[in-house]
């Protein structure tokens, strides 16, 4: 069961937001559609170097987000609406000296979510902060583990430990372990959901790769149907032990099949992503591509950031942009099949 939707898209469970999205035909209307999700880097720097990493080509440079600055950027952007917040993108954000600072008045106005490989995990002392926190862990053996993360197998044993501990103080905080299934790990996920369960986690996800649209790594070599028996029998096992296994199959399925609609309705208007260095992006997608950077938080404020002229000239971009620049299975692939069918309709749709 997947009760957090982590296989299916959530805007509608924003009426009012999608409303005003599709009456946005002008671009002062568009403008003050403000964003529901900041997905921020805290810090660029990376503790490992994963073998299926989408954001190789940026480099893993020692930068973090002034504290003071984000903070503030963070209180403004609840002002005008944004809900959540989830810290995680081009490094490890627990590598942030401030992080615990940061997190803590973040959940002052927004929800509060961190994506992390674990091996800091134990830095992040007051866990009540965040909705969730979700490990990134992408093997069932130290060996795999150590030659998928480019690591030493002693950090899988330091992860382990700090999950159980995080167990243990977690309170309301939903801890998830997450695993890109791979050819070379596959077969090993029923060992990962035994760990995740023993463990204390609340659930796996088992999530597909996907080229990105600037990574140095691309694999032709992954055919996720031909997983998919090994990865079900996962899921409906551990279903029997009430653990939950939140197997990703309508997202392979769509890494599979591609696009089903011709522009991104999601763009720029349902997220926003900044990186360590400042720079805010439209899109996760396309972070070597300038014309997705809208602004910086070093030198501008959020509003004036979202409301500019850089998101004005990314706005008459995504009219014509061709989604085949796109990775094939993006973060907002279901939102955008979504919005597809409130813009466009489907046949026999008055018959409810």
């Amino acid at each position: 069961m997947d009760k957090y939707r982590i296989d299916s898209g959530k805007l509608q469970f924003h009426p009012q937001w999608v409303a005003r999205w599709l009456e946005a035909d002008t671009w002062e209307k568009a403008k003050s559609i403000n964003p529901i999700y900041w997905e921020v880097t805290s810090a660029a720097n990376c503790n490992h170097r994963c073998t299926f990493c989408s954001v190789d080509a940026i480099g893993y440079p020692d930068i973090q987000i002034d504290a003071d600055v984000l903070i503030e950027q963070i209180m403004e952007a609840s002002d005008m609406g944004v809900k959540s917040i989830m810290f995680g993108g081009t490094g490890e954000p627990l590598l942030h000296p401030e992080i615990e600072d940061i997190a803590g008045a973040a959940s002052s106005w927004l929800d509060v979510a961190f994506t992390t490989n674990g091996v800091a995990l134990n830095r992040l002392k007051n866990l009540n902060s965040c909705s969730w926190v979700k490990i990134s862990l992408n093997a069932g053996t130290k060996e795999s583990y150590a030659a998928i993360h480019k690591t030493k197998e002693r950090d899988w044993h330091r992860v382990w430990e700090n999950i159980k501990d995080a167990a243990k103080r977690k309170g309301d905080c939903a801890l998830g372990v997450q695993c890109v299934v791979l050819p070379e790990n596959y077969k090993d996920m029923h060992a990962l959901a035994f760990l995740a369960m023993e463990s204390g986690a609340d659930y796996l996800v088992l999530k597909p790769y996907s080229n990105a649209t600037f990574s140095i790594v691309h694999r032709e070599d992954i055919d996720y149907r031909t997983m998919h028996s090994d990865l079900a029998a996962v899921r409906d096992e551990f279903a029997g032990y009430g653990f939950n296994v939140i197997y990703k199959e309508n997202a392979m399925r769509q890494e599979s099949e591609g696009h089903h609609y011709k522009v991104c309705h999601a763009t720029p208007h349902a997220w926003v992503y900044s990186m360590a260095d400042g720079r805010v992006f439209t899109c996760s997608a396309h972070l070597m591509d300038d014309r997705f950077c809208i602004g910086n938080l070093n030198n501008q404020t959020f509003q004036e950031i979202w409301e500019g002229e850089g998101r004005r000239k990314q706005w008459e971009l995504m009219k014509t942009f061709d989604v085949a620049q796109c990775r094939k299975n993006c973060r907002q692939n279901t939102n955008n099949i979504y919005l597809e069918g409130v813009k466009n309709g489907v046949p026999h749709q008055a018959f409810i």
